[in-house]
């Protein structure tokens, strides 16, 4: 993606022309070989300059961000100050584990920077001006090409939302596979949430057809034409979004007895699906390995032409299977259930997806988890969000 990105944007290949060694990592332009001079007088030749990179799909638009981070020591004039002209301020920034700045530079010309050709251009020549005084021969214009690595991204554009502050923290999502299990309601919402982060695989799996009722429980607009085709619901999903994910795996099969395995080499599993003898399967499964997986279900009931009931998330992991198994309905789905009357609305199915999601990255460490709860409650009547069980309680 590195170098299809700079052959498609003008300002990028002027930088690589011109011979600046740019490479990018993520959603970030990295500019290496800058040569600067350190507070004892020496230059140094490996400074890196790192700039978020504002882009509408694969082309680069005007950022509003002039600051431009750097890896190295404080650059310093030929008498071994700080620049003032660049204003250094120290400040770590993580952009990968072999990748962390280590200064933040300000240097705003009126009217801003039109283009990344002259942001990179500006702040090089204040860098490096110090050490072309020392040194003629000392350039950031070295015409040195850093390889890129193998294009592993599991999008087809980059994500420049994880560059603003939360990249770092975003790398941990990163997991290899996710299952979601029913793209019924629910199962949708999961996706769409999940096919934002850098999982490399996500497994679909579901034997029905997507028809006008799963449309208006699901995220997006689905057109007439598609409903039309009558296509399996893991077919229009994927379709969807392998425009934005490229890991999208579609299984047009319930999980029965003779797939269930699959499920054991996921590294989590989203259970977005009735109860019944083929849930009991999937939990009963599932129980017997490490995988971590989510029980995300609604019960509705219509009483008097007003919808009340619950949405909950159940999260088992390999420390309360017993504690999680409890709080999961598994009967079958002829016995009598108050709260099961399928009846499915989109904001409570998106709500359901969310909590369940947020779980998961909690799990990873995406987001705090003070309240180290495996079990939330929400009650529509009462608007009440509870939140019981606590980590390591079996």
């Amino acid at each position: 993606m590195s170098y299809k990105l700079i052959d498609l944007n003008e300002d990028l290949r002027r930088l690589r022309d011109n011979g600046y060694n740019v490479d990018i990592n993520g959603a970030f332009l990295i500019v290496r070989d800058i040569p600067y001079v350190t507070e004892r007088k020496e230059i140094r030749y490996d400074g890196i300059l790192v700039t978020e990179l504002a882009l509408n799909g694969d082309q680069t638009t005007t950022s509003d961000r002039h600051q431009m981070r750097f890896v190295g020591e404080c650059p310093c004039d030929v008498n071994g100050v700080s620049l003032y002209a660049i204003r250094p301020d120290r400040v770590e920034y993580k952009i990968s584990d072999d990748l962390i700045c280590t200064f933040e530079f300000s240097n705003k010309p009126a009217g801003g920077y039109p283009d990344y050709y002259e942001k990179v251009r500006n702040y090089a020549a204040l860098v490096s001006g110090p050490a072309s005084t020392l040194d003629r021969s000392a350039t950031p214009m070295t015409f040195n090409v850093t390889e890129p690595k193998d294009d592993d991204s599991p999008f087809n554009y980059l994500d420049t939302n994880a560059a603003k502050e939360i990249n770092a923290a975003t790398q941990k999502l990163a997991v290899e596979s996710i299952a979601i299990i029913g793209l019924g309601g629910t199962g949708g919402y999961v996706l769409d949430l999940i096919a934002k982060t850098p999982v490399r695989h996500i497994h679909l799996y579901d034997g029905d057809k997507f028809s006008s009722h799963n449309a208006f429980r699901a995220p997006g607009a689905a057109a007439i034409d598609e409903l039309r085709a009558q296509q399996l619901k893991v077919g229009y999903f994927k379709n969807v979004y392998s425009a934005m994910h490229r890991g999208i795996v579609a299984h047009p099969e319930y999980v029965e007895a003779g797939n269930v395995a699959q499920l054991t080499g996921m590294d989590c599993v989203f259970l977005c699906m009735d109860a019944g003898p083929g849930k009991r399967l999937i939990v009963d499964t599932l129980q017997a390995t490490q995988v971590p997986f989510f029980d995300a279900s609604i019960g509705l009931y219509n009483k008097n032409d007003v919808i009340g009931g619950i949405v909950q998330v159940t999260t088992s992991t390999a420390d309360n299977r017993a504690q999680a198994r409890g709080r999961m309905s598994l009967s079958d789905a002829d016995e009598p259930n108050e709260y099961d009357k399928n009846i499915q609305v989109a904001d409570l199915n998106a709500l359901c997806a969310q909590l369940a999601v947020m779980r998961w990255k909690k799990m990873r460490g995406f987001y705090q988890g003070y309240d180290r709860s495996n079990f939330s409650s929400f009650t529509v009547g009462r608007t009440f969000l509870i939140n019981e069980d606590l980590y390591g309680e079996d």
